[in-house]
């Protein structure tokens, strides 16, 4: 039995966000992610102890790697070209905020979480500029 279970098994295991898809995409997500970011950072520098801000670094870099997940799913998933029409450096801030992402990723500098922050505060405007809001909430979630 235990050869046919091993022989019936995937060998390949698929990952995915949402693909339904689910149609609820939202900034908000990208923007707890970063800011989580921002308050280790703080919390690091004010520490001495080695293995805190050695944890503090390794959730920093996992909380920046689900900034640009969630950057990536609204990119892929939420914008469509007539956004373009709407928001026409759509392309740019993308790729400037998922830079920045990185750059949070690999930095213990508070000012590189806050351009983040900043960065995702566009996204977030471009995202209702294209009516996000009404879409994509579901009817009674408080803004």
């Amino acid at each position: 039995m235990d050869r046919i279970t091993r022989w019936l098994r995937p060998t390949t295991t698929a990952h995915a966000h949402c693909d339904l898809p689910c149609g609820i995409y939202d900034p908000e997500q990208a923007r707890i992610e970063a800011e989580s970011c921002y308050k280790i950072i703080e919390k690091y520098e004010a520490s001495t102890d080695p293995i805190f801000r050695a944890r503090a670094i390794h959730i920093k870099e996992e909380r920046a790697d689900l900034v640009k997940q969630h950057l990536d799913v609204l990119w892929h998933d939420y914008f469509k070209p007539e956004h373009v029409a709407a928001v026409p450096n759509l392309h740019e801030l993308f790729w400037n905020t998922t830079k920045q992402a990185s750059k949070v990723k690999a930095s213990v500098d508070k000012a590189d979480a806050q351009k983040l922050l900043d960065l995702i505060n566009e996204v977030d405007a471009a995202w209702k500029k294209t009516g996000g809001e009404e879409k994509t909430r579901v009817a009674g979630r408080p803004s």
